[in-house]
């Protein structure tokens, strides 16, 4: 199983509407690197929901329902999404400050390359996010 993180801005789609929903397909990527991630993830991943820009914070584990397809939302070839399902809110939020802090996170792709909306974790990054949460 891999580890990722998907970026979004709660004012577009926060945690609480895709809860709401129970699926979605996250689409609207247009970056390729992240389409790339997007590409890479298979079925049963697990994946970190970060609120971007307002609250800057881990708040959720959610996992890959469908592997990669195209991107019904895209104007060109070539721009794929999947389906991601919610697993289940965290006990306590992972504020960026926090992650910025933790030496243990000194490499994670949300402080190397912040820009990015879908990065890699590894094993590591990942249960260290969860047991900064205080979630097991």
């Amino acid at each position: 199983m891999q580890h990722w993180m998907v970026k979004q801005e709660p004012s577009a789609y926060s945690w609480a509407q895709f809860v709401k929903d129970k699926r979605s397909a996250w689409t609207g990527v247009r970056n390729f690197q992240a389409r790339n991630n997007l590409r890479a993830m298979k079925k049963g991943d697990h994946v970190l929901f970060y609120h971007s820009v307002v609250g800057k914070e881990v708040v959720g584990i959610a996992k890959v329902a469908k592997t990669a397809y195209p991107d019904p939302t895209a104007d060109e070839e070539g721009w794929e999404c999947v389906d991601l399902v919610p697993v289940r809110v965290l006990k306590n939020p992972v504020p960026l400050a926090a992650i910025k802090a933790e030496p243990s996170l000194k490499n994670i792709g949300l402080l190397k390359q912040s820009r990015l909306s879908v990065m890699p974790l590894t094993a590591e990054e990942y249960s260290s996010l969860l047991k900064m949460s205080g979630t097991t």
